[in-house]
């Protein structure tokens, strides 16, 4: 599937085949964040492909209130998907009153397990945007917290804010860091607080030490992984399409960083997502 509920192409840029399958996970895990519907393969073969390579369940994200829509529709469908629903931080300006309507009504589904991706994104929007993601970052959050739901934050280059805004709106109990991109003194930070951080294909890049050393000092049963499917896929395949069979490279980058096996850091984040996810 190629398209979202409303019909519009949202397919991946990237071009070219898929990578072939890595050995998979003896202990299973899970991809906590993927966009399968922009993907150019079939839900039903990307999940195939995925419990193939020991991945048993995946999150799909909403993005604004098609995607979200499709998310639900698609976890309602199946026992092997789960789904989270926002508005991005990068379509924040667009949103009126109807629109969170009907977020907040896709957020009581019960195949909904967090609210998100919200958050802040400095890179991609300018400061004078800054203002209307704040403003729907903080509905987000309120809407976690009536639910009771997990909120899954995009955060980009702008980790002071996103702490001070959970922290003046007061934090919903459960906390992940999408696709975790800041450094040791960050993800020491979120410790601190409890939030959970969650790494992406991108801790593999070479650039990424960083990101390794997050890692790192991330306590275990604070760990997440996920693809950000079809984005971020890790090396060796860097600049190919990703999707959830490839997360079994991710969780061994992480045993790697850790030092520990990858059976352990598999249970690890699948206890980690049955805690904030409430599956």
């Amino acid at each position: 599937m190629t398209t979202s509920a409303s019909g519009r192409d949202r397919s991946v840029k990237r071009e070219g085949e898929a990578p072939p399958p890595p050995p998979p996970l003896a202990t299973p895990a899970l991809d906590s964040h993927c966009h399968l519907d922009l993907m150019k393969v079939d839900v039903a073969d990307a999940m195939a492909a995925a419990k193939a390579a020991g991945i048993e369940r995946v999150v799909q994200i909403g993005i604004d209130v098609p995607s979200s829509s499709w998310s639900v529709e698609l976890a309602e469908s199946r026992d092997d998907v789960w789904a989270a629903v926002a508005v991005h931080p990068n379509e924040a300006h667009a949103a009126d009153e109807e629109i969170w309507d009907e977020i907040e009504r896709l957020a009581a589904a019960p195949r909904v397990v967090a609210i998100g991706e919200t958050g802040l994104d400095h890179f991609r929007t300018e400061e004078g945007g800054w203002d209307s993601q704040e403003a729907s970052f903080r509905r987000h959050i309120a809407i976690a917290k009536r639910t009771g739901k997990a909120v899954m934050i995009h955060d980009r280059e702008a980790h002071d804010d996103v702490l001070r805004v959970l922290e003046s709106e007061g934090a919903p109990e459960r906390v992940i860091f999408h696709c975790f991109s800041g450094d040791a003194d960050f993800a020491r930070k979120c410790a601190d607080r409890g939030y959970v951080m969650s790494f992406a294909g991108n801790v593999t890049f070479k650039n990424a030490q960083d990101l390794r050393e997050a890692v790192a000092v991330a306590p275990l049963d604070q760990l997440l992984v996920e693809t950000d499917a079809p984005f971020l896929t890790p090396m060796p395949h860097r600049g190919a399409p990703n999707a959830p069979y490839l997360v079994p490279l991710t969780v061994r980058a992480i045993a790697e960083v850790k030092r520990v096996s990858e059976d352990e850091i598999a249970a690890a984040v699948t206890a980690t997502a049955a805690r904030v996810f409430g599956w």
